[in-house]
């Protein structure tokens, strides 16, 4: 595992997909000018939708994943597309797929959301995910930059079996793009992630769609950079924006060799 400079990027994606991607790119070419490597973007950073339309997904060669290859190679990092709606062969549903694009913009990965976000607070937020979303089935990894890096996605974040796979197969990093609601965020979002990178013993990045999305839309933002001993490095401020932080390698393998309590789990 090599030093690695990383950005998260926070963005406020609506239905306008041109917007969407534009600004995107805006904050990726500003990321990769200070010198990021690997620049991370939220869960649904092409489009969020508030209504549903019909077939509405893209395949993996479509305008969005080809949006953001072209992006990587501009730019020369590595870009990790958060997620978008990947159309599959149901008309009313999609998978929520991350796809991990290398600085030749080429895909390396991709993930299907397996955790599905359908939850009903009365008189705060009522959501199915799986109204219109197929769930994945498996847990997935990648190599980049001689770093393996654990992918998932949002509401993935409170099932902390998915992340204790991804230590086990040897990840360093784990990668959680969302779009945590507003609602939710603010009392759950920091200490989840905070609790996976602790007792996995990895950094991770968290970049998060941030405010009024139209309709009842609002997230929580608060995109941050957390290293091995749970310490937040880096974090956006309120408002679309980037922050950088370097992922030191000493870092993780100190605090596994200081307190190797992967050794001491007994199930």
């Amino acid at each position: 595992m090599q030093r690695i400079k990383v950005a998260v990027v926070q963005t406020r994606s609506t239905e306008d997909i041109a917007r969407n991607l534009q600004r995107a790119a805006e904050l990726v070419r500003a990321a990769a000018a200070d010198g990021a490597q690997f620049i991370a973007l939220p869960e649904n950073v092409a489009f969020l939708r508030i209504a549903t339309p019909d077939n509405f997904g893209e395949p993996l060669d479509g305008p969005i994943v080809s949006h953001f290859s072209s992006l990587a190679r501009q730019t020369g990092a590595a870009i990790l597309l958060g997620s978008y709606q990947e159309a599959t062969a149901e008309v009313h549903r999609v998978h929520n797929t991350s796809v991990l694009v290398g600085p030749d913009g080429a895909i390396v990965q991709t993930y299907r959301k397996i955790h599905l976000f359908d939850i009903d607070i009365p008189g705060q937020v009522s959501f199915r995910e799986s109204e219109h979303v197929a769930a994945g089935g498996e847990a997935v990894h990648a190599d980049l930059f001689g770093t393996r890096f654990g992918l998932s996605i949002c509401y993935d974040l409170r099932f902390p079996e998915l992340y204790r796979q991804l230590r086990a197969a040897g990840c360093e990093v784990l990668c959680v793009p969302a779009a945590f609601t507003l609602q939710t965020g603010k009392d759950h979002w920091e200490v989840l992630l905070r609790a996976r990178a602790i007792e996995n013993q990895c950094w991770l990045l968290a970049p998060g769609q941030w405010g009024h999305h139209g309709g009842p839309r609002h997230s929580y933002g608060h995109s941050m950079v957390i290293d091995p001993w749970g310490h937040v490095v880096a974090r956006c401020s309120d408002g679309e924006g980037w922050v950088t932080a370097w992922i030191d390698p000493e870092i993780v393998a100190n605090v596994r060799r200081n307190l190797p309590c992967q050794q001491h789990r007994r199930l």
